[in-house]
């Protein structure tokens, strides 16, 4: 375990899931199919899917002090997360997503909640946690000066960052050079692009740092100016959702792990695709050993 420690830093949100037939129209009621209630949150999301492949990790985050917020910590102690890094935010919601689903489609409403009080100076009081990881990873769901002073104080340390930059926005071109990986899909690599303001050269080097997933069109990494495909894994998919996360967190346990960055790609891949077999975002996410086994009945892969 010793070389397999992981920092997230990230959103912790419970997702309001209600499924209907029909979305309704301002001023209208309609009586619904279903609801649920699920942990979520990319941060929380990745989280999991480290820690459920052998990882060592540690969450840094917030959550109201709330029912919410008292049920997403337990669930993470649950699977295992080092939560001592979680702050309870008094006066503040933990945050949430609700989301209606009807017909395939989704209509979603973010509440950040006590996502936002995740400061630059909440970043300082963690630095040991960060310098005594062996790879910090982020998302955009919490605010982008936090995430920046995360990255630089990686960067004193010599630890490796992965950014997932989702949700996207426009980034400071500093801090897309502190990255060691960036993890967009590919609406939001084109969009990380067009935004950067930034020569051919500097664009070829952000480029290098790109490993862009693809869903069934697996994934894709640059190395030396060229493309490299890795291809996907073919499943009968019961729900996708999650299945970036899943990947994310692979990711960084097989770095963790040693692997060169096409064979932990590859593993990725293979932890995303088992991922979308089974219904929600944490509950689909697999152990190692589930990997193993699909990996021994799988042999080509």
């Amino acid at each position: 375990m010793a070389g397999k420690k992981i920092t997230v830093i990230g959103s912790i949100n419970m997702d309001l899931v209600t499924n209907t037939n029909q979305i309704p129209k301002v001023g209208e009621t309609l009586l619904g199919d279903s609801f649920h209630t699920i942990p979520g949150g990319k941060g929380a999301n990745q989280a999991v899917a480290a820690v459920r492949l052998g990882a060592d990790v540690t969450m840094i985050g917030a959550v109201g002090n709330d029912s919410f917020g008292h049920l997403l910590v337990g669930n993470l102690i649950n699977q295992g997360i080092n939560t001592k890094s979680i702050m309870k935010v008094e006066d503040t919601s933990t945050g949430i997503a609700t989301i209606i689903v009807s017909n395939g489609d989704n209509s979603i409403i973010v509440v950040p909640g006590a996502n936002h009080h995740i400061t630059p100076e909440v970043i300082d009081k963690h630095e040991d946690k960060i310098k005594d990881s062996n790879i910090l990873l982020l998302q955009l769901e919490i605010p982008l000066k936090s995430v920046i002073r995360a990255v630089e104080l990686a960067k004193k340390y010599g630890v490796r960052t992965i950014l997932n930059p989702a949700p996207i926005q426009k980034l400071p071109i500093e801090l897309l050079n502190m990255v060691d990986y960036l993890t967009p899909n590919e609406h939001e690599q084109a969009l990380l692009f067009t935004s950067v303001d930034g020569t051919d050269e500097v664009l070829e080097k952000l480029k290098e740092k790109c490993i862009v997933t693809k869903g069934s069109k697996g994934v894709m990494i640059f190395k030396n100016g060229e493309e490299i495909e890795i291809p996907s894994i073919r499943v009968e998919a019961v729900d996708t959702t999650g299945a970036g996360d899943t990947f994310n967190g692979a990711l960084a346990t097989a770095l963790c792990d040693g692997l060169e960055l096409e064979q932990a790609c590859r593993f990725a891949n293979i932890a995303g695709a088992i991922s979308v077999t089974k219904l929600g975002a944490q509950t689909g996410m697999p152990t190692k050993k589930q990997l193993e086994e699909f990996l021994h009945i799988h042999k080509s892969f």
